[in-house]
């Protein structure tokens, strides 16, 4: 089976800093995490990915397809959907705005009354704009403006910082109704709990390598080395 997301020998520099130091990962179906301490280069992969920093060395592929090289709104438009940290929502663009422009409809596929069942709550604030609406709607508006894109695989970097732990919990049932989808997914997070309910593979990163790539089962079964990598256990 060709792998949704393969990256081969990734290498990016910002100025002399060696940030990512070749790392190669793979993705068939489903979904995975990458998990890792702050400053270990989790969002710079992801950045390198959708095309957004420039790799000095290695390739990206997508279903077998190679998107190194190309710019973001390629790669986009080649069938990532990204939910980016922080959530990037437009001021002058209201709730339902961001769904409409955002969408590459497909018959079927996701589109903004799709989006408004998964997460009824946007659906009740249609009208307003993005930015006057609370963390956790931001989010929900920032991945439903990722899905009706209808991508092959969807990458979200860290979306549960900074939201209540209800609001995680709506985020973890997201994520497993997403599983029983087409649709393959990458976390990337910092809440070990929230990556561990929703995914059963994990990479961790350390110092832009990959330090461990396997089950979440089996790592935190090796209290030692989940203290080394992560600083739990």
């Amino acid at each position: 089976m060709t792998p949704i997301l393969k990256v081969e020998d990734l290498h990016v520099y910002y100025g002399g800093s060696h940030v990512l130091q070749g790392v190669s990962m793979e993705l068939e179906s489903g979904m995975t995490a990458i998990i890792g301490r702050n400053g270990m280069g989790k969002t710079t992969l992801v950045n390198a990915i959708m095309g957004l920093v420039p790799t000095r060395q290695g390739s990206v592929y997508l279903a077998g397809e190679r998107l190194t090289g190309l710019p973001p709104y390629q790669v986009a438009r080649k069938g990532i959907g990204y939910v980016p940290q922080g959530r990037k929502i437009f001021p002058s663009l209201t709730v339902d705005e961001h769904l409409r422009f955002a969408a590459r409809p497909v018959s079927g596929g996701w589109d903004a009354e799709k989006v408004y069942e998964f997460f009824p709550r946007l659906k009740e604030r249609w009208k307003q704009s993005g930015t006057n609406l609370s963390g956790g709607e931001q989010q929900m508006l920032a991945i439903g403006r990722a899905l009706v894109t209808n991508p092959k695989l969807l990458i979200m970097d860290e979306p549960s910082e900074g939201l209540a732990p209800v609001i995680v919990d709506q985020l973890i049932d997201f994520c497993q109704k997403l599983k029983q989808t087409d649709m393959a997914l990458v976390l990337v997070e910092q809440n070990l709990t929230f990556a561990r309910t929703v995914s059963e593979d994990v990479n961790v990163m350390l110092t832009g390598r990959f330090a461990y790539q396997d089950s979440f089962e089996a790592l935190m079964a090796d209290h030692e080395l989940t203290h080394q990598l992560i600083g739990v256990g």
